[in-house]
């Protein structure tokens, strides 16, 4: 594994592109660490505390040590109960831990039902209706990341871009993240998915069959998709912290939240 040890973690400039960020993991190719980021008052997102990824169930089992430097002690996993049959979840034999399911909605979309998937704002449109349907796993997650019994904690889901997106962009602004940082770590799953395709075409096979495969607009993780979720939050519910409490989330879950990541000033 190239990242350093945690012990040599510290905060640098880097920002979205620090070398310490992506993990690398045989088949899993969009885990992410999200220290590191400024955050509200002058502080900074704390290293090795929080990640993001695609499909964990796809973790091999000589990963196993990768996952235990790393300290994972809870996996959230988005996807749908059908995904968790069909593909399977986080491998038991790589590691202990405390797995949460939160589907972030029920059946996997019909690309093929939608006019026009290409045009502006297309995406955007479909995380507003990913969040409305999450609502109550987008609650409970972030109950989760109250509890500093939880981490380091990973949330994911197939491809580690869309729904897995959507909750990170809420965690991130919560923590007082500018936007446009938020909107560059959507934009580094670009990157990822084209890693993970990549290999996929090298084993002609599919990643994971059983899987619809969506129009390119979909697969890609254009910042103006961010940018457009983003308003969305801010025109609807005054931001995240507006449609934290609108989804019966307290104000003192969000305090604990940032006790549980962020460094001091």
């Amino acid at each position: 594994m190239s990242d350093p040890p945690v012990s040599d973690l510290g905060v640098s400039d880097e920002g979205v592109d620090d070398p310490r960020r992506t993990i690398a993991f045989e088949a899993v190719f969009n885990f992410r660490d999200l220290g590191g980021y400024p955050a509200r008052r002058g502080q900074r997102v704390r290293w090795r505390r929080l990640f993001r990824a695609d499909g964990l169930n796809r973790v091999r089992t000589h990963e196993a040590d990768v996952v235990r430097r790393l300290g994972i002690r809870t996996v959230v996993d988005l996807r749908t109960n059908d995904e968790v049959r069909t593909h399977g979840r986080f491998p038991d034999e790589v590691a202990e831990v405390n797995y949460c399911h939160l589907p972030v909605f029920d059946v996997q979309p019909d690309w093929a039902g939608f006019d026009e998937p290409d045009a502006p704002g297309f995406l955007a449109d479909r995380y507003v209706e990913m969040l409305e349907s999450g609502r109550p796993s987008v609650a409970a997650a972030l109950k989760l990341l109250a509890d500093p019994g939880a981490y380091p904690l990973v949330f994911h889901c197939a491809a580690g871009k869309d729904r897995t997106g959507i909750l990170a962009s809420v965690v991130l602004a919560l923590l007082g993240v500018p936007d446009d940082v938020i909107v560059e770590d959507y934009a580094l799953s670009h990157q990822a998915t084209e890693r993970m395709f990549a290999w996929v075409a090298a084993r002609g096979r599919d990643l994971d069959s059983g899987y619809q495969t969506p129009p390119p607009s979909v697969l890609a993780a254009h910042p103006d998709t961010m940018v457009r979720f983003l308003e969305h939050l801010d025109a609807t519910h005054g931001g995240a912290s507006g449609l934290v409490q609108d989804l019966g989330v307290g104000t003192d879950t969000i305090d604990r939240i940032r006790e549980n990541l962020l460094e001091p000033a």
